[in-house]
């Protein structure tokens, strides 16, 4: 049986925040520097009960969002781990700092001394600490004080350690601190259960396939029930966490908040620059500043976090960050935001180089492959990795006209591809050569080549896209690729001043 999917209101989230936050009066947080709880899941988009998933069970989740503020419309720079975790300690985009692939295959920041989160928190006088992994290289750039369960731990063992290391850490001393909690859900594979968790595992019947995939086979409902499965077991450990932070007596003075990485790692989603890629929860609970309850519309990015961080903690300014605090729009204000959001993509691992530039506003958004008509080995990586080849040419073949040309598209995507989201937001029509939206394509076209020049964006010149090429498919043996001993594309690829000559180990 089917739920249809619902909306949750803006009122919605303010009556349930009534019953859950402290009245303001009671807060003592005003003028002082509060801690910073910062939690991470892993590969899940916003597919929680607060931005009205109906297949899910999250009141954890949702009652932050209830006791805070939700963003609708958040965004990651690069939907890839390494990428996005670096890109939002560092407040840099990939391409400025240089985390383009995954830290397992040796990519990793130009340098070893850029600014980041835990150093500037550290210095303005915060224990920093995290729990779960970090998957940025080189690890030694983020110098935390405390750090525990340091593996991926993909198999989800003894899970009751992260409340409890942070209980440990929360304890310590009175001191401000920042802690970085990352959890394997929802990341492949998608454990039905864990330790029992959850009670009544969602089975392939009680669901229906993520609409951005566009497909329906009994595979893909089976395989959607236990990703979300794996987002009902992330909010009974979200749970412990935040329950763990009432005990230590600091709720009231900590700013949570909880982040996606990037989107699942399902058709459409994962390695790619669609909104299934890109787009993730955002949730802020402030006390002594937030308006509670708000669903704010802004488009926003997990750029965002490290000034919003900077300003949170009195640590001082860092030159050239790429976001803007969010402070003002938590507190309930209206101010200037901005008109235009960018992601990109690279590659995840050496098997799907494939460069990408997007840039959207609030109705529509444009992707420019920079390396157009040609192979995208990344969407061909996911549909042999994770999916029968049988079952989805048979969904293909029943899906309508519009499903299928998108999937061919994605093969050998043209160079540009726009849709408009209000109509279209699951990037079905590409309208990049329509007549009646050339002034739309002209407009975004050139804002797009403005951010890139402002960022100074090494694919600029098509030389380097191609030489990072070519150093990637120098590691293929035998027909497989296999993983460097380190890279010197910091050499050609990273912007002034960023330049480190040392190869990335």
């Amino acid at each position: 049986m089917t739920t249809p999917r619902i909306c949750v209101t803006t009122a919605t989230l303010i009556a349930l925040a009534a019953c859950s936050v402290p009245d303001r009066a009671d807060q003592s947080s005003l003028g002082t520097r509060p801690n910073i709880l910062l939690i991470v899941s892993e590969d899940n988009g916003p597919e929680i009960g607060a931005y009205g998933e109906p297949y899910v069970s999250t009141p954890n989740l949702d009652a932050l969002a209830a006791s805070g503020v939700l963003f609708q419309n958040a965004y990651v720079p690069q939907a890839g781990c390494s990428q996005s975790r670096a890109a939002f300690l560092t407040g840099l985009y990939p391409h400025q700092n240089g985390q383009i692939g995954l830290a397992t295959w040796k990519f990793g920041l130009y340098r070893s001394d850029t600014s980041n989160i835990v150093r500037s928190l550290k210095e303005a006088g915060y224990r920093t600490g995290i729990i779960g992994k970090l998957h940025i290289n080189p690890p030694e750039a983020f110098p935390f004080d405390f750090a525990k369960i340091p593996s991926a731990n993909f198999q989800r063992e003894d899970m009751g350690r992260y409340a409890a290391f942070a209980a440990e850490f929360m304890g310590q001393a009175e001191q401000p601190f920042f802690l970085s909690v990352n959890y394997p859900d929802a990341h492949r594979p998608f454990l039905r259960q864990v330790d029992g968790i959850p009670e009544r595992p969602l089975q392939a019947a009680d669901v229906e396939p993520l609409e951005y995939m566009g497909l329906d086979s009994p595979e893909l409902r089976e395989q959607t029930a236990d990703y979300y499965n794996s987002i009902n077991r992330l909010d009974m450990y979200v749970g412990d966490l935040l329950q763990a932070l009432t005990d230590s007596g600091k709720r009231e003075n900590t700013l949570v908040v909880y982040l996606g990485d990037h989107g699942a790692d399902l058709l459409r989603g994962k390695r790619t620059s669609y909104e299934g890629g890109v787009r993730v929860p955002l949730i802020v609970r402030w006390p002594g500043l937030q308006q509670a309850g708000q669903v704010r519309e802004e488009l926003v990015s997990t750029l965002d976090l490290m000034p919003t961080f900077l300003e949170a903690s009195a640590g001082g300014e860092v030159a050239g960050l790429a976001g803007r605090s969010l402070s003002p729009l938590v507190a309930g204000g209206t101010p200037p935001w901005r008109e235009y959001l960018f992601t990109e993509f690279h590659l995840h691992s050496n098997h799907n180089y494939f460069p990408q530039r997007t840039v959207r506003d609030q109705q529509y958004k444009l992707i420019r492959n920079l390396m157009p008509n040609t192979l995208n080995p990344g969407h061909a990586f996911t549909l042999g990795r994770f999916f029968s080849e049988g079952e989805l040419q048979e969904a293909a073949r029943r899906a309508p006209q519009r499903v299928r040309t998108a999937y061919q598209a994605m093969g050998r995507p043209p160079e540009y591809e726009l849709y408009d989201l209000t109509v279209d937001p699951y990037e079905f029509s590409n309208l990049a050569s329509d007549p009646s939206h050339e002034d739309v394509f002209e407009r975004l076209k050139a804002r797009l080549q403005q951010w890139r020049v402002e960022t100074e964006d090494p694919f600029l010149d098509p030389a380097n896209a191609a030489r990072l090429k070519a150093d990637i498919e120098a590691t293929r043996e035998n027909g497989e690729y296999v993983r460097p001993a380190g890279w010197n594309y910091s050499a050609y690829l990273a912007p002034s001043g960023r330049v480190d000559r040392s190869p990335l180990r």
